[in-house]
Parts: C-alpha cells; sequence; structure tokens
C-alpha cells in the first residue's frame, strides 16, 4: 500500500528517532511534500509511533538487482521493478551495478540507466568489472576481464552521460593508477575490487585517489602476518569507505566487528551487492552473462560454485547488524544512510532526518522489523494505523 502525505503535512510522533546526533525518544519528524520540515501546518495530520524507530532512509551503493529484475541486462521496466522490491525493504537511494561483459554491452547498458538517473529513479552506476583480476574474478567471466586501460575506462563513463558514480578495479593490473586518477579527476568514485594487490601497491592506489573497498574481505587476498594485503591498507587509512555484505554468507561476525570497530562505523557502509533473487525466492538466474544457483538464499554460480551476489535487502542487513552483531542502533544508521550518502555527494539531499532534506526514512519496530518506508514524502509501505 502507497500514499502521499497530506497536503497539509505529515507528523510521525512518538517514535524513538536517529538523528545525526543521536537518538530521541518521543521525537517527531514532520513532512511537508517531500521534505523534511522545521515545523507543523496547524493542520497536519499525526501519525502516533509510539513503541516504533523512525530511521533515515537506507542508501545502496552496490545492487545489481532484485524482485526477480536484472540491472545489469533487465529492461527499463524490468530495473524499475528491482527498484521498487528495494524500496519496499527500506533502501530510498540505489545506485545500480553492473557485471563484466563486453565494454560495447556495458556501454549501452550505461546509456539506459543514466536515463532512469536522470528520472531520479536511480542515484547513479556503478561499473564492477571488466577492469579485475582473473585470479580473484569471483562471479565475472574471466574471458571478458581486462586490464584497465584508461581510454576504455574513459569510455565508460562517457557512456553514462554523467551517471558513473563508482568503478571498481584492480589497481595493481597496467593501467590501473593511471585509471584511478582518471576517475578522481572526472568527479567519479574508484574502488578497489576483485583485486590480488599487495599492502604497498593498495597503497599506492589510495594515495592516487582510490576511496573504496569494494565488498571487503570478499575477492581480495586475506590478511596474514608477514603479507597484510589489502585489507590492512584498507583499513587503516582514513580516506577509505569500506562496504561491507552483512547476511550471515559473507562476512564472519568477527570480521564484521573489526571492521567497524578499526575503520570505525563512519567510514563503513553497508551494502547489498543484491542480484535478482533478492526479495523473490530461489531458482536459476543470471549475473550478466553466468548462470546462477539460489538455493536457501545463498547464490552461487552454477558452474564453479563460486558466490554470485546475494539475496539480501537492507531492512535484514539492518536488522541482523543490531540484533545478532549487537552494534549501536547509531552506527549502524550511520553506514546504512549517512556515509553512503556522504561517498556519492547526496549528504545535503538524503541519508539523515534534517529539515530541508527528502523525506525519506523507514519506520521499525521494537524488534527492528520494517513496519513503513516513506520516499520523498510518499508511502511505499504504510506503517501501522
Amino acid at each position: 500500500m502507497s500514499g502521499s502525505a497530506h497536503s497539509t503535512g505529515t507528523v510521525l510522533s512518538g517514535a524513538k528517532v536517529v538523528l545525526p546526533t543521536g537518538t530521541v525518544g518521543n521525537g517527531r519528524v514532520i513532512v511537508e511534500g517531500d521534505r523534511i520540515a522545521g515545523s507543523a501546518h496547524e493542520a497536519a495530520r499525526t501519525v502516533d509511533l509510539t513503541g516504533h524507530w523512525i530511521v533515515p532512509g537506507f542508501v545502496d551503493t552496490h545492487n545489481h538487482g532484485g524482485g526477480g529484475a536484472s540491472f545489469t541486462s533487465g529492461t527499463a521496466e524490468e530495473v524499475l521493478r528491482g527498484v521498487r522490491t528495494h524500496r519496499e525493504h527500506g533502501t530510498t537511494t540505489l545506485v545500480a551495478s553492473t557485471v563484466t561483459d563486453d565494454l560495447d554491452v556495458l556501454a549501452r547498458r550505461a546509456a539506459l540507466l543514466a536515463e532512469l538517473t536522470q528520472q531520479g529513479e536511480i542515484a547513479g552506476v556503478h561499473f564492477e568489472g571488466p577492469f579485475i583480476n582473473a585470479c580473484r574474478k569471483g562471479a565475472h567471466k574471466e574471458e571478458l576481464l581486462r586490464d584497465p586501460d584508461p581510454a576504455e575506462v574513459r569510455k565508460l563513463i562517457d557512456a553514462a552521460h554523467g551517471a558513473a558514480r563508482m568503478v571498481t578495479l584492480a589497481t595493481e593490473l597496467p593501467g590501473g593508477l593511471d585509471s584511478v586518477r582518471l576517475l578522481a579527476e572526472h568527479g567519479v568514485i574508484a574502488a578497489i575490487g576483485h583485486t590480488d594487490s599487495t599492502y604497498e601497491q593498495t597503497r599506492r592506489a589510495i594515495d592516487a585517489g582510490a576511496t573504496v573497498a569494494t565488498h571487503l574481505y570478499n575477492a581480495m587476498p586475506g590478511l596474514e602476518h608477514r603479507a597484510p594485503g589489502p585489507i590492512a591498507a584498507l583499513l587503516e587509512d582514513e580516506r577509505v569507505t569500506v562496504e561491507l555484505i552483512n547476511d550471515g554468507v559473507h562476512l564472519h561476525p568477527a570480521m564484521l566487528e573489526l571492521a567497524f570497530r578499526h575503520a570505525g562505523a563512519h567510514r563503513v557502509a553497508l551494502i547489498t551487492d543484491a542480484m535478482d533473487a533478492a526479495g523473490f525466492g530461489d531458482g536459476t538466474y543470471h549475473l550478466g552473462p553466468l548462470e546462477v544457483e539460489v538455493k536457501d538464499g545463498v547464490a552461487r554460480l552454477v558452474e564453479g560454485g563460486s558466490i554470485a551476489g546475494s539475496t539480501l535487502t537492507l531492512d535484514t542487513a539492518f536488522k541482523r547488524s543490531v540484533t545478532i552483531d549487537e552494534l549501536p542502533v547509531e552506527s549502524v544508521v550511520q553506514a546504512i544512510s549517512a556515509n553512503p550518502a556522504k561517498l556519492l555527494g547526496l549528504y545535503d539531499q538524503v541519508g539523515s532526518l534534517e529539515p530541508g532534506k527528502y523525506a525519506d526514512l523507514v519506520v521499525l519496530d521494537a524488534g527492528f522489523d520494517l513496519k513503513g518506508v516513506m520516499r520523498r514524502g510518499e508511502w511505499i509501505v504504510s506503517p501501522p494505523s
């Protein structure tokens, strides 16, 4: 069920409201039109949300699809179905991610996603591949991988018509550092991922302008006492935001805690890395050109068995982070809303519950189950009345 806020505004009252300054008990969020307002109209409608939490809408910077629809190959209508699925699970801002494919195919995909960006349906495009290391390819087709030639990186940026937000690449490959510099010059996030980089190589990539660790720990060398590898370099550098997939499959809880403790909540971005099956169910799917089997909610390549993205939605990641991993609610809000919004340069519009920003918010019950989602002042999922 969905609907817009009343023309004279809506006051959401009685909930615990998570603000940038902390949590306010028995708080209020005032909505006027598509924005959060500073004061309420005298005729504003009041919605009593006593016993609930109100948190900012979730921001997902790494997402390949959902609701049975693929961002990597689907039509515009199918992409919108996937976007709608994630909105129903609290993700009010979403960057659509591609996977490795032929450059011309990726360029056409970028053009389609750019149109949806211009329409305000998604927040841009993330190219995950083809500029990644074959020995850490994960769910990417090896025959289509290539070194990060800056001219080819530029081709993809141009194809996105200003909608390119992030490119994941293995910066140790030939052309890697020059490509990082190119991305930084064009205001596109350079993310280190699917990499076999050493600690020293990773530091050089960060100095060149890389600012994100693509799904930290996954598809990169592990921590070793004499060869710390990319993980140590990415965790220790204040310039880097580290993505984490908290679905109980991709990470051991101790590694999640290590990232939050060492990098700090201000440098973590919780992501889904979702594929078509998110919010849809088990079955056979495709992730780009590769066939994927989803069983018991875990996505793996039919050939080889590598984990192939996730079926995670961010409401599940939020609940797991608070109830199982026992992270403070405020830290989870930072990682799932504020930090990714800042990373995308959108924090003046989304990522926190402050007057003047879009009225993007999520209502959770006392057990942190999702009960309501508002985007741009309209209910995507109506809360209990």
